[in-house]
């Protein structure tokens, strides 16, 4: 007899093999495809392929493959975050409701924990009352030291129309920066070739973005930037590549020792300000405020 089980709504449109591994047992892909081929799986009674993509309600029956062994998956550490830092986000909560939540995300913590991040903003959500019941989706990311707008998602649904949403430029991200130097007005669009490597292996892709010139000082410049394409650390290596790199950016900086002799402030000076989409023809519109560095460092120099 098979083992019959019916998908929940959560996993709606994700991929049959990806179920898979989360809801039955955690194979190699090509031992799903063998089971396939085996025709010990069949959804709503039929033959199925590893690409198909579930919908809920439907009924799976897998038939005996208790010969196939589990991948051991590596123990993941999670970040334990105190009751005084769970309660101090409460003050950067734009937006929340049963679907998804706004969060103003402060510079310094990182979305996700990774080889160089322990602390990260999810693991903290996770142990708030705004994800009591729900299991938070990460469907864009900001740098670690980027401030400002971040969607978590709090079910499987939203998460996927999120993510469809940014990959046909729905959504519509405004980031604010302080960059060293005067940047002409004339650089309103931004067009750049960006290159990095993954594996060892060079990839180029290409960036857009468009820049406003907010104010100007001797020394810096506010701007306005609306991201076109999402690429990793794009607006930084923009800003670089002519000249005018983002105020406490350690990464993409150009040495002005000897031009300059005002002391920087040490956080990088980008913050994701605004986002609006439309879900449903109802259009969100979110803004999030800047840090006190920041702020300060606009009435010094502005």
């Amino acid at each position: 007899m098979p083992k019959i089980y019916i998908v929940e709504k959560d996993y709606q449109n994700s991929r049959f093999d990806k179920w898979f591994k989360k809801k039955v047992i955690n194979l190699p892909q090509s031992l799903i495809e063998k089971i396939i081929r085996l025709n010990k799986v069949k959804i709503n009674k039929k033959k199925t392929k590893s690409s198909y993509r579930v919908q809920a309600e439907d009924i799976v029956e897998i038939y005996d493959i208790s010969k196939f062994k589990v991948i051991d998956r590596p123990k993941v550490f999670k970040y334990k975050p105190s009751n005084k830092e769970l309660n101090k986000y409460d003050e950067n909560i734009v937006e929340n409701n049963d679907n998804f939540i706004i969060i103003n995300k402060p510079s310094g913590i990182a979305v996700q924990s990774g080889t160089k991040s322990f602390r990260n903003i999810i693991d903290v959500l996770k142990e708030t009352k705004y994800f009591d019941g729900y299991k938070p989706y990460i469907v864009h990311r900001l740098d670690k030291e980027t401030s400002g707008i971040l969607i978590v998602a709090k079910t499987r649904e939203y998460a996927q129309l999120f993510t469809s949403l940014f990959r046909i430029r729905k959504i519509h991200k405004t980031y604010i920066a302080l960059t060293h130097g005067k940047v002409s007005k004339s650089n309103c669009t931004l067009k750049d070739d960006l290159i990095s490597y993954d594996n060892g292996k060079k990839v180029i892709q290409k960036a857009v973005s468009h820049l406003k010139v907010l104010k100007t000082s001797d020394n810096f410049t506010y701007v306005e930037l609306n991201p076109i394409t999402g690429r990793k650390h794009q607006l930084r290596k923009q800003l670089y590549n002519i000249g005018n790199p983002i105020i406490g950016d350690s990464k993409y900086f150009i040495n002005r020792k000897n031009k300059q002799k005002h002391k920087v402030k040490k956080k990088l000076m980008l913050h994701a300000y605004k986002i609006k989409f439309m879900i449903n023809n109802v259009q969100y519109n979110f803004k999030a405020k800047y840090g006190k560095e920041f702020e300060e460092f606009l009435k010094e120099e502005f």
